[in-house]
């Protein structure tokens, strides 16, 4: 059920990704132009047309990328002493660590670098990495754990600390594979990933009875006083296809029973 899973979340987002679906879209209403359906095209070439003038003129995808990290917070007071620090993959770029045979950070690095602050806070507690290849195309490649090691260790987290695990695909299987090498299955971690993830992270970890403390990093939107028009196409897609991802995700782990809410809350 999880190989299924995995392979019709990635199809599916072909045709669900904002980027993909505005070409999609447009080579429809071209298509239908050249078989002369002209009525047919305009009601799919003018609605398509305002959408992408509207991304390309204003941050609107900073409406959907807001509620998701705003929703839980670094906590007010740390506990004195926790079971671990666990630290989701997705800040490396898999793709280019292998093309150039380096470990490479993108743009979720924050995480490597949160961890480094926590370790420095809660010198005893070990990291435990989750996190393998969530490419359809490039599965065993057995180079995840080599670049987390090499990224967690470039920021001086001793190699000795960590605990990884690298056969995870998504955030379900990220803590179902993980519970085997917790230190203590009921034990109280840290949990860091990026922001906007972070909702759906904590409602799996809670569906899985993994008591986590949140600690998001890795923020993409800008307040409402920085929200301009900018005309910055590109830079408002990067941020709508995660958010737009993310809203997808948080709904389907809800109907599929893998997270405890549909928006988990702290």
């Amino acid at each position: 059920m999880n190989e299924l899973f995995f392979v019709v979340s990635k199809i599916a987002w072909v045709i669900l990704s904002p980027s993909n679906l505005l070409v999609l879209l447009m080579s429809l209403a071209t298509l239908l132009l050249l078989m002369n359906k002209v009525n047919a095209a305009k009601w799919i070439l003018l609605p398509t047309m305002l959408a992408g003038l509207g991304l390309l003129a204003y941050p609107i995808s900073d409406l959907l990328m807001a509620p998701l990290e705003s929703r839980m917070s670094k906590p007010d007071v740390y506990p004195s002493s926790i079971d671990g620090i666990i630290v989701l993959g997705g800040g490396e770029e898999l793709k280019q660590s292998i093309s150039w045979h380096t470990a490479e950070m993108g743009n979720g690095g924050d995480r490597y670098i949160a961890a480094a602050v926590l370790v420095k806070q809660y010198p005893d507690a070990p990291v435990i990495f989750s996190g393998g290849s969530g490419l359809l195309q490039l599965q065993d490649s057995a180079k995840e754990a080599y670049i987390a090691t090499t990224l967690l260790t470039a920021v001086g987290i001793d190699e000795d600390r960590l605990i990884l695990e690298s056969q995870s695909r998504n955030t379900n299987e990220n803590f179902l594979f993980m519970k085997s090498k917790l230190p203590k299955l009921h034990g109280t971690y840290i949990l860091v990933t990026s922001a906007f993830h972070m909702p759906r992270s904590v409602g799996i970890a809670r569906k899985q009875h993994i008591n986590v403390i949140p600690y998001p990093v890795d923020y993409r939107s800008n307040t409402v006083a920085l929200r301009q028009w900018d005309f910055n196409l590109l830079e408002h897609l990067q941020v709508l296809e995660p958010a737009w991802r993310e809203w997808i995700g948080l709904t389907v782990y809800y109907w599929t029973g893998k997270t405890s809410a549909w928006l988990p809350a702290e």
